[in-house]
């Protein structure tokens, strides 16, 4: 029987609770991220894994991390997520193409890799409230670059004893991506508009849930606040699955040894999905390098390349939008890791961060990164990068992706590296139409997104998800956008308070 796995904040509040309560409470009351006191080992051998299907896998690494969840819980949250909303039985397919592997986490619901997560969010925090007794109508409370949002709403639209609200950049998201949200039904579900970037939405989230006045006002109107983002361990430890499944499959194929390393490419804004995959080896995944993929806002890429994460820049929008952010929030996690999981050393960081919008780790810390490679790609080269693989491979990937294999491209330039590598693909390419039209030189302004798409199924053959079809002509049920400032007013507002 495995250690049970109790969770702390990267900040200090060091009153260890259980996985359920940190997936209930979302961040801790200091501010910081809850990380688990050890990383437990997985217990089947990674041949066994590679016989099992992606549920199965999922329980493997959820049973390990999630230790006061039962057998029966688990196992009903992972056999309700991954089901028929999925539109492929193996729920994360990998396909070879241009001499990588591409992990697609784009077959769920919302069509982004978001959903791998947020289909089993719910339920994680609906048998943890039951768990825990908790009387409060939870809020699920979630800032957006684009794909977060939808995945949300999707998967906690009308589950009851809950509600979300979801903060996006009026001016910060593809057209497809703000159809999927302003058309979401549920009389539980609420999406907002800010006049600002995604820094501005996730800071004003984050202040409105580390505010203790007004979590006392909300127990007293009988709510309580959670978050759907990646700062939750709720959606973390589901994103650790489809690194290891990937893993069996390239060795059921006999693509790879028992044992042999693999690279990871990851399109980076928040850090999560990248995060994820360190966790994935710290578990016992081979994986040599973890290759950390930026667009145009570089601020990672910076990072890994001189230890400063530096924040005061120009921020850029680009036609990789989920990844136009400056403030990494899951950074912290391993700051918090590579500093010795100090807390002391991490709250620190963060006020620096926050007072000077900076920080500079030291040559210690840079030591244990060895194994992460920053890279970005402009525009120029992610466009490039959708046409080539199109023309050569016919294969058909999205900006976010294309940001990853143009960013790979340049890392085997650089080193000659050989090692069988895994793209994570996070988005269907139908999610940004208008993108991957002008990449294939293929784009007419004349044309709304939904006509862009019929023209892009003609030219691959790639069918339109349901995700797109089904928002076409839907009736736009949210229509409110707000100041910055004006959160919290808006949040009170949706909940009558």
């Amino acid at each position: 029987m495995s250690k049970e796995v109790l969770y702390s904040s990267t900040r200090g509040d060091k009153g260890c609770i259980r996985a359920s309560q940190a997936i209930l409470r979302g961040l801790a009351p200091d501010g910081g991220l809850y990380v688990p006191d050890h990383i437990p080992h997985l217990e089947k051998t990674l041949g066994e894994i590679s016989g099992l299907s992606y549920q199965e896998t999922a329980y493997e690494v959820m049973k390990l991390l999630l230790t006061d969840y039962t057998e029966e819980e688990l196992k009903y949250c992972i056999s309700h997520a991954y089901d028929s909303k999925f539109d492929t039985e193996e729920i994360a397919p990998l396909s070879e193409a241009g001499g990588a592997y591409f992990l697609e986490l784009y077959h769920g619901a919302t069509i982004a890799f978001k959903d791998m997560a947020l289909s089993i969010l719910p339920y994680l925090m609906t048998t943890a409230a039951k768990k825990n007794s908790i009387q409060n109508e939870i809020v699920i409370l979630t800032a957006t670059s684009g794909d977060t949002g939808k995945a949300a709403l999707a998967g906690f639209a009308e589950v009851p004893g809950t509600r979300i609200i979801v903060f996006y950049p009026k001016h910060g998201v593809s057209p497809i991506q703000e159809q999927q949200m302003v058309t979401q039904k549920g009389q539980n579900t609420c999406v907002i508009g800010i006049e600002g970037n995604f820094d501005d939405a996730q800071t004003g989230v984050k202040k409105i849930f580390t505010d203790p006045e007004l979590a006392k006002y909300m127990d007293s109107k009988g709510f309580q606040f959670s978050s759907a983002n990646s700062i939750n361990i709720g959606r973390l430890v589901p994103q650790i699955v489809y690194y290891v499944y990937s893993y069996g499959k390239l060795l059921k194929e006999g693509r790879i040894a028992e044992g042999d390393p693999i690279n990871v490419v990851v399109p980076t804004g928040n850090f999560g999905n990248i995060l994820a995959a360190y966790y994935a080896g710290k578990m016992g995944v081979p994986i040599a390098k973890f290759i950390c993929a930026s667009n145009s806002n570089k601020v990672l890429f910076d990072f890994f390349k001189t230890g400063e994460y530096d924040r005061n820049r120009e921020f850029v929008l680009t036609s990789s939008p989920s990844m136009d952010i400056l403030i990494s929030s899951n950074l912290e996690r391993l700051i918090y890791h590579i500093a010795g999981d100090s807390a002391e050393a991490d709250a620190k960081y963060m006020k620096e961060l926050s007072t000077d919008g900076k920080y500079e780790i030291t040559p210690a810390m840079r030591d244990q990164l060895k194994d992460f490679y920053g890279g970005y790609a402009t525009e120029e080269e992610t466009f490039k990068t959708i046409a080539e693989l199109f023309d050569n491979a016919s294969y058909l990937i999205d900006t976010h992706t294309a940001v990853a294999a143009a960013v790979y491209d340049k890392y085997k330039k650089e080193t000659g590296d050989k090692t069988v590598t895994v793209i994570a693909s996070t988005a269907s390419p139908y999610k940004f139409t208008r993108s991957v039209m002008n990449a294939l030189s293929k784009g007419d302004d004349s044309k709304d997104d939904f006509a862009l798409a019929d023209e892009l199924c003609a030219i691959s053959g790639v069918a339109i998800p349901d995700a797109v079809t089904s928002i076409r002509n839907a009736e736009i049920r949210h229509k409110t956008v707000v100041a910055k400032t004006e959160m919290e007013s808006a949040v009170k507002s949706f909940l009558g308070i």
